[in-house]
């Protein structure tokens, strides 16, 4: 919606310039003739090249924000600063026909100027519209961020000077000074070819990718702030149109899930976007090794890796011997073979990761790997079991009162699911032994359950 809000206030804008440039170019033309003022009719080859340029400025913001394609990638934002480059070629012709002729009159000193009133009002009335449209196109340029209509606003802030030395030169005329109205013209010239210069060395910079200056530290500044970037390899800047593509590599730790990294760059993103308007960003990560990872982080990123999830990992030594066992989950429905095939590689990973004399054990933990339709059990069966998960849980040491307890049966197999307390201090470690351990009495007690899941709550 802001993007087809911004092409309105390009088109309006530009299109307004177009008529402003027409009235000058004739009202400029006509009493440049009828007065013989060189001065006033290097105004109005000024004025038709800024038609010239509004036209080719309306045309370019137009193109410019039609979506990427195919074709281009990167979308249409170089049209604008192609056009810009015609004004430059433009304006530098017109300024080196400009200071000719009024070197031509010099020499020659042949041609009467009059300073009529209505060459002095047609000057005036062109400055005081050169002023609205510059305003009104820098606001618009600002607020889009566009290269054509700057050059535009450009054109019309020199043309605000240029007029007023033209102005200048009648006034000398008037006064009888011969040969103003020549020099006025010249320097009329001398504004088009600095503007002209400026124009071409900002548009050249776009077309050969210069970054524009302080973008690259900005970026910089503001990655360095996002908690989780350990270092940025390489920024990349590329101005296109009203739009800045920025790509950044970034370092992060290798251990971080795949969630985490979106996070991060996520939040690179969007922190770049706020500070750069017209921004268009993307981030590329790049894991790495810290020097205070653990083994265990080591197993859970080798296993990341591979998609694989580990659990209950145990590191131990006996005799600088190092052992490592874990949990390997994989689905329920794999082979043996399969299983023992994906274990083994995993272990060898892990193994060359870390080096030295140490031995791996894997337990395969399977999972299901779809959704099962599960049944209710008998009242009676309810009961019983309930019964006995709160005889069992008395003896269980700082776990009490089991409730919200769920029993189902999947496969003629029972399942089941309940919460207890334990006081809030007591260390996960402890909790999740505890836990253990009630699940093995209850299963131990009620050979048809098939698995229990106990969920551990703070007392209140």
């Amino acid at each position: 919606m802001k993007k087809a809000e911004n092409s309105k206030k390009k088109e309006s804008v530009a299109l307004s310039s177009v008529f402003a440039s027409t009235l000058m170019t004739i009202m400029k033309f006509i009493v440049g003739v009828m007065t013989g003022s060189m001065g006033i009719i290097s105004e109005a080859a000024h004025s038709a090249l800024d038609l010239g340029a509004a036209g080719l400025t309306l045309f370019a913001v137009k193109v410019s924000d039609k979506p990427a394609d195919d074709k281009h990638p990167y979308g249409h934002g170089k049209v604008e600063s192609v056009s810009a480059l015609i004004e430059t070629g433009l304006l530098f012709l017109t300024s080196a026909w400009i200071i000719y002729e009024a070197v031509h009159r010099m020499l020659n000193k042949n041609i009467e100027v009059e300073a009529t009133w209505y060459a002095f009002v047609v000057i005036i009335i062109s400055i005081i519209i050169d002023i609205s449209r510059s305003r009104a196109l820098k606001k618009v340029a600002k607020e889009t961020n566009s290269q054509a209509l700057e050059a535009d606003a450009l054109h019309f802030s020199s043309d605000i000077w240029s007029s007023c030395v033209v102005l200048i030169g009648l006034i000398l005329v008037a006064f009888g000074i011969k040969g103003a109205d020549a020099f006025a013209a010249i320097g009329v010239s001398i504004f088009v070819l600095v503007a002209g210069y400026r124009l071409g060395k900002r548009t050249i910079d776009v077309l050969i990718d210069t970054a524009p200056e302080g973008i690259s530290d900005i970026v910089r500044e503001t990655i360095d702030k996002i908690e989780g970037v350990i270092a940025i390899d390489k920024i990349r800047v590329r101005p296109l149109g009203a739009t800045v593509f920025i790509e950044a590599e970034l370092s992060i730790n290798r251990s971080f899930s795949i969630i985490k990294v979106n996070e991060i760059v996520t939040n690179a993103r969007e922190a770049i976007m706020q500070k750069i308007i017209g921004a268009d960003v993307l981030i590329h990560t790049k894991p790495i090794q810290l020097k205070d990872e653990t083994i265990i982080d080591i197993v859970r990123t080798i296993a990341s890796k591979h998609v694989l999830s580990v659990h209950s990992i145990v590191i131990d030594n006996l005799e600088k011997h190092k052992f490592i066992s874990y949990d390997l989950e994989l689905p329920g429905n794999l082979t043996v073979f399969k299983g023992h095939e994906i274990a083994s590689h995993l272990e060898k990973e892990i193994q060359a990761e870390i080096g030295g004399e140490i031995e791996i054990n894997t337990h395969v933990d399977p999972y299901l790997v779809e959704e099962k339709i599960s049944d209710k059990i008998s009242e009676k069966e309810t009961l019983l079991i309930e019964k006995t998960v709160a005889e069992i849980i008395g003896s269980v040491g700082i776990l009490k009162d089991a409730h919200n307890i769920l029993i189902r049966k999947i496969n003629n197999k029972i399942f089941l699911t309940l919460h207890c307390y334990a006081k809030g201090e007591e260390t996960i470690e402890e909790s999740h032994s505890q836990a253990s351990r009630l699940k093995y009495l209850i299963k131990e007690k009620i050979r048809e359950i098939e698995n229990v899941v106990v969920h551990v709550e703070p007392e209140v």
